[in-house]
């Protein structure tokens, strides 16, 4: 299971802005009451009548902007969350958490089967993301700005990447894969990097997640010199033919070559 980061989210505001911008919300539908920070009642009232006017990442969170200054829908979407854009109920995905019913005749849903993400509302998205203590979106990061942020902190690697607070946007995935095309094993210690290194690891950053994007991230059309496409059990390296290795790495499974990120 793979769960959205910020390439995901990215492509799921890209799906947005194509299939509902400019759209007027005539109904809502609130399914469950889990994932949702925002009353039904609430949702209802600040949605409905107002228009799709904008979109927003900032890191794993996906800001729809509202028209006459009505604030954003918010909409995190954990560990299987996605958009699905339709007209026939029939296609309604079968976890579906929000509908949204457009003037055009088609509906926008938020399915969530494992309920991990969160559906809210914000008056300010920059207010919002300050008050929850997001680093900045991984993607609007120069690169003396993203070195000093991993500069300042100490501990592993992968989990620093990982650590929302300082860097908005990466997850287990995606640190692996950064990881793995730096050379660098992912348990090694920030304060051990050089500063060559981290800005070695900026541009492949920037490289891998904006390679993602344009991916659509489907696996089938990234690189086969990815990790991505080798993250299982008896898979070699696609670099050096090495067995790629699985380890728990700050909390989470991680995938590794032993032989190219020497620790």
């Amino acid at each position: 299971m793979r769960m959205p980061e910020l390439p995901d989210v990215e492509v799921f505001r890209r799906y947005l802005r194509k299939r509902a911008m400019r759209r007027r919300v005539d109904d809502v539908a609130v399914r469950g009451q889990r994932v949702h920070q925002a009353s039904a009642s609430t949702l209802r009232r600040r949605l409905c009548g107002r228009r799709i006017a904008s979109s927003r990442r900032h890191g794993k969170l996906l800001f729809v902007g509202l028209d006459d200054s009505a604030g954003a829908l918010v909409l995190h979407f954990g560990m299987t969350g996605f958009l699905r854009w339709y007209t026939d109920d029939r296609d309604e995905p079968e976890h579906a958490k929000l509908v949204l019913s457009l003037d055009d005749g088609h509906k926008l849903a938020y399915d969530n089967q494992r309920t991990f993400g969160r559906v809210d509302l914000a008056d300010d998205p920059d207010a919002y993301v300050a008050e929850r203590g997001l680093g900045p979106d991984a993607l609007s990061l120069d690169e003396a700005e993203f070195v000093e942020r991993l500069y300042a902190h100490e501990g592993g690697i992968k989990a620093t990447l990982m650590n929302q607070k300082v860097v908005a946007g990466i997850g287990n995935i995606y640190s692996d894969e950064i990881l793995f095309h730096a050379r660098v094993h992912p348990q090694t210690r920030v304060e051990d990097l050089s500063r060559a290194t981290l800005r070695r690891l900026y541009r492949t950053t920037e490289r891998v997640l904006e390679r993602a994007i344009d991916a659509h991230v489907d696996v089938r059309r990234m690189p086969r010199t990815w990790l991505l496409p080798h993250r299982e059990q008896g898979a070699r390296c696609p670099r050096c033919r090495a067995k790629l290795q699985r380890k728990t790495i700050a909390g989470r499974a991680s995938w590794l070559c032993p032989r190219c990120q020497k620790l």
